[in-house]
């Protein structure tokens, strides 16, 4: 038995936090028919929640929750109240590490000794909010990507020091809501997803700051470039479809191209380790399926995504 509280142990969640993020889990842990205690210090966070859970709703239920099976959501007056009788913790407050560090050392005595706390911090990582401080094994990044009741990404990761069973409780109570995990090896500052956003998104604002593109033609070029490919298959794939040699012909090929010439950004060092490793990473995803197969199914999932664009309204989108 696990030492600490997992899956089939959650009913009751506390939210300490309950901007967008805590809201967004607010909700998601409410349409899997969780209890949810919550707690904020804004004197209008009530109102706003609740705002905030009749804009999510329709959505969830869209996505099969039901209101017959939604759970219970109760305030807290304190944030050691809120996370006294918790099953698990989902901390979403503010991303300013003082804040946070002075947070945990003020609910970290309340919080029962088997239960895992998640920050939902986009870039703070686990041995920086605890630098100086208990090394506490069962504080984990549980860090999602917004809103948090629909986009499936949450990424787990924690410092040298963490518990592998509160990593593997963490792990296996978002998958639980029905949440793509990533596990990372070790943490790093902005985890994986934000990484990959923040570079897209400082080539946009190059791009505009340059006059080369307005905002309008950089983000429908995402809409209908980039994203509908990205929804099958990542740039990693992208590349070993690109060729038919796969993969390491992108690295063979890379200074004949335009590709030096597109990024403010220097390109990493092809070195051979780095070679090696996207060679295996995508030999992984192709798991055996030839080429013709993998083609198939990201053209059906695009077809997919372009008519649910199509149907939502954004077929035109930023044009």
């Amino acid at each position: 038995m696990s030492t600490f509280r997992g899956p089939d142990r959650i009913r009751r969640v506390a939210c300490v936090g309950t901007g967008l993020i805590g809201g967004g889990f607010a909700a998601l842990f409410l349409a899997r028919g969780l209890d949810v205690i919550v707690w904020a210090r804004a004197a209008d966070a009530p109102e706003r929640l609740d705002k905030f859970l009749t804009t999510a709703w329709p959505t969830l239920e869209r996505l099969g929750a039901r209101a017959e099976d939604r759970g219970t959501l109760s305030w807290a007056s304190t944030a050691a109240e809120a996370v006294t009788t918790a099953d698990f913790v989902q901390e979403s407050v503010p991303d300013r590490l003082e804040l946070k560090r002075s947070f945990y050392d003020e609910i970290e005595p309340f919080v029962p000794a088997d239960v895992v706390i998640a920050s939902s911090t986009s870039g703070i990582t686990i041995a920086d909010l605890q630098a100086g401080r208990t090394q506490s094994p069962r504080v984990v990044i549980g860090h999602p990507f917004n809103p948090p009741y629909l986009i499936p990404l949450v990424e787990v990761a924690g410092a040298p020091y963490t518990s592998a069973e509160a990593l593997a409780a963490a792990d296996g109570f978002y998958r639980s809501l029905g949440k793509v995990v990533i596990r990372m090896d070790h943490e790093t500052r902005g985890f994986i997803a934000n990484h990959l956003q923040a570079a897209l998104e400082r080539e946009a604002m190059h791009l505009v700051a340059e006059g080369h593109a307005t905002p309008q033609q950089v983000d429908a070029a995402v809409v209908h470039g980039l994203a509908p490919r990205w929804t099958a298959i990542g740039p990693c794939m992208v590349r070993h479809l690109g060729t038919q040699a796969g993969v390491r012909a992108y690295f063979d090929r890379f200074h004949l191209g335009s590709e030096p010439f597109l990024s403010h950004l220097q390109p990493a060092e092809f070195t051979p380790e780095l070679i090696q490793a996207m060679e295996e990473g995508c030999r992984g995803m192709v798991a055996g399926r030839d080429r013709t197969e993998i083609a198939t199914a990201r053209d059906r999932m695009v077809c997919e995504t372009l008519l649910a664009q199509k149907r939502a309204g954004i077929s035109k989108h930023g044009v």
